[in-house]
């Protein structure tokens, strides 16, 4: 198994100049590697540019995601990125791993999410960890923040044909999972599904009226509007302005590409 990879990475509207806040990579190495990281806002309050840390930690992932003590384990590549990495900040991060045997090995820390599609269904999901509302786990150049023996740990066995889509919180606080299943469902290119999965949470993000999974959230943590407005049947709304990235991975399988390869380099019978 493999993957066929689409990327897309839209910044909070008020970030664009710099690019954001979100870092990803992506590699073909053995079934194929994906991973995102969402620096940290709130160290901007502090002169702290957010992006460097997730920038950097990304970085360290690309130099040690064929590092024989790695071994292809995705904790011990979160490991050995997070020691490596010396900016200031923090960042939720997810790395998933897809064995040649179809086995997906993932490792979450905070609200960036993924989900595997099959058949027209979200048949595996990483639930967020956080302290509180709003206040995910992360990667820190502070020793109170998390460690990689913090992270969620889990391997999915995925069969040739099933979509994943990976993303910062910018995708899952703004999309429901129908709609991601209904957005990917329209595409046989990643490419253009990442695209277009980016372009509806950038949508939505932008929609005070929009009833996101982040303001049902927030409705259920106790966060609403006043209660004058409450009586007019007014309730809290609206997307999440945020960065936004998104990767979506088709699972292919490389047998079948081998075939192909084989068949277009067989000489044709000329008789």
């Amino acid at each position: 198994m493999s993957f066929s990879v689409g990327t897309h990475l839209i910044p909070h509207p008020e970030k664009v100049d710099r690019g954001g806040e979100d870092a990803l990579f992506v590699s073909s190495y053995n079934g194929g590697v994906l991973a995102i990281a969402d620096g940290v806002s709130g160290w901007a309050e502090q002169n702290v540019n957010p992006a460097l840390f997730s920038q950097e930690l990304m970085a360290n992932v690309s130099d040690l995601v064929m590092d024989e003590e790695v071994n292809y384990d995705p904790q011990i590549l979160l490991r050995k990125a997070h020691a490596a990495t010396s900016s200031v900040g923090s960042a939720t991060v997810i790395i998933a791993m897809l064995e040649k045997n179809g086995t997906l090995k993932i490792a979450n820390v905070g609200d960036c999410g993924l989900r595997v599609l099959r058949k027209g269904q979200v048949i595996f999901s990483t639930p967020p960890q956080e302290h509180y509302f709003d206040c995910p786990y992360q990667l820190s150049s502070e020793i109170i923040g998390q460690t990689y023996l913090d992270a969620m740990v889990c391997t999915v066995e995925l069969m040739e044909g099933d979509t994943i889509v990976m993303g910062s919180d910018g995708l899952f606080d703004n999309v429901f999972d129908h709609e991601i299943v209904s957005t990917t469902s329209r595409f046989k290119d990643a490419v253009a599904a990442a695209r277009a999965l980016a372009d509806l949470a950038r949508d939505h993000s932008m929609d005070v009226s929009f009833d996101s999974p982040y303001s049902i959230e927030a409705r259920s943590r106790g966060f609403d509007v006043p209660l004058w407005k409450k009586i007019l049947g007014r309730k809290l709304t609206g997307g999440k302005p945020d960065d936004v990235t998104v990767v979506v991975g088709q699972t292919i399988s490389l047998l079948n590409d081998k075939r192909m390869e084989e068949a277009l380099l067989k000489p044709k019978d000329l008789s």
